[in-house]
Order: C-alpha cells, then sequence, then structure tokens
C-alpha cells in the first residue's frame, strides 16, 4: 500500500489520533523532510540512536521514546523526551521519576502491556500493571506522569488475531482509566498500530500509530 504522507495524516486525523514517525535508522535528512512537511512527533527505538540525532535537529521536534528501555540508559534522555512508551516494571519506572527529579521535570509516560503470542515481545500483564499501580512506590513518585498505554500486535497475517489484540488493549485501558485514572485527563493515551496494521488499530480506538516505514519509503 502506497500512501502520500498527506493522505495519511488526514487519515489518521480524522479518527482523532496521532502520527508518530518511527525515524529509528533514518537520517537526519530524511527526518527533516517530514518536519519541513509538518511533522513534530518522532518516534526512535534506541537511546544511542537518539542521542546522536536530538542535538542535530530542530528543538521543537517531540521525542518519543519507542523501544525497549533500560533503567541505565533512562539518564540520557530525560531531558528532553515526550513521552515513553515503553515502561515495563517499577524498578524502571522508578528510574524515570529519579531522573525526573533531576531535571525538574515531570516525565510522561506509557504502560506497555503485553497481549501478542511472541516471546520476544516485551509488556506488562494486566495483573502486573495493576500491582504498579496499587503499589505504594508509585502512589509517591513525583516525576512521572501516567498518560495511557501502549501495545504491539502479533506479527502475523491473521487480521483476526490483530484486530482481537487490539480489542483487547483498548479493553484494558478502559478499565485502568475507569478504576485508577477517572479525572486524570492526561491518562488518555493509546499507542497501537504500525505500517502493517495502523488502520485495525485506528478503527480499535488508538490514539497514536507508530508508522515508519510507510512514510519513509515514499517520500
Amino acid at each position: 500500500m502506497s500512501l502520500h504522507f498527506e493522505e495519511l495524516i488526514q487519515q489518521i486525523h480524522s479518527k482523532k489520533a496521532e502520527l508518530v514517525a518511527v525515524s529509528k535508522t533514518r537520517s537526519v535528512e530524511e527526518i527533516l523532510s517530514l518536519y519541513k512537511m509538518g511533522q513534530r512527533h518522532f518516534g526512535e527505538n534506541r537511546v544511542q540512536e537518539l542521542r546522536q540525532k536530538h542535538p542535530l535537529l530542530p528543538n521543537d521536534i517531540h521525542w518519543h521514546l519507542i523501544g525497549h528501555l533500560q533503567s541505565n540508559k533512562v539518564k540520557y534522555i530525560a531531558p528532553y523526551i515526550h513521552l515513553i512508551h515503553s515502561v515495563d516494571s517499577l524498578s524502571l519506572l522508578e528510574e524515570i521519576n529519579k531522573q525526573g527529579a533531576k531535571h525538574n521535570r515531570i516525565i510522561p509516560f506509557l504502560f506497555q502491556l503485553k497481549v501478542a503470542e511472541e516471546f520476544t515481545k516485551f509488556g506488562l500483564s494486566m495483573e502486573a500493571c495493576t500491582a504498579i499501580i496499587e503499589s505504594d512506590k508509585f502512589k509517591n513518585m513525583k516525576n512521572v506522569l501516567p498518560s495511557g498505554i501502549m501495545g504491539m500486535g502479533t506479527f502475523t497475517s491473521d487480521l483476526n488475531q490483530i484486530s482481537e489484540e487490539f480489542k483487547l488493549l483498548k479493553k484494558y485501558f478502559t478499565e485502568l482509566k475507569e478504576t485508577f485514572f477517572p479525572l486524570a485527563e492526561d491518562f488518555k493515551e493509546i499507542s497501537m498500530g504500525m505500517s502493517g496494521d495502523y488502520e485495525l488499530a485506528l478503527e480499535e480506538g488508538s490514539t497514536l500509530v507508530r508508522i515508519g516505514s510507510l512514510i519513509f519509503n515514499n517520500l
């Protein structure tokens, strides 16, 4: 499927969602091409790559960390990261909170929940996520901002399976929102959907779609 960037943006915005352009392995010049077309949200998988690109690009870019994040790497992105999508443990959240305090920032994050079948996918079970939220450590954190959830569908050609996994993510979001964050306006994001399945994700209520190859391969 080939879509012009403007058409893709229109499609995403019509569902009241936002595009996170996945810029991993992409050059500064490629990112600037999208920036000049109005794109401001960019997602990177690796801290090292983000650290190299950040100083070379405009300051008003909103950087999203969408890959697995190790606690010892948080300090490098804490001063400027817009949203961390991949919080999958209490210990990681403690480090984000610690680094947020050091930089006088409240860092927004998403709980990464596992709904895919692959063992290689990271993510919390709903029970583990609930345990974190109910913990005293989490309740005492002042420098993190829970903003929603993230998840990935199984890498499969079975669209029904992917759709059901996205439905489950939406169900998890609704349960967490109603149970723990009913009055929290910032707890609003469902980050799901990539180049191959973003349309399914939009239909199931995604608010952030993470799309890379579909955009950059058509520049």
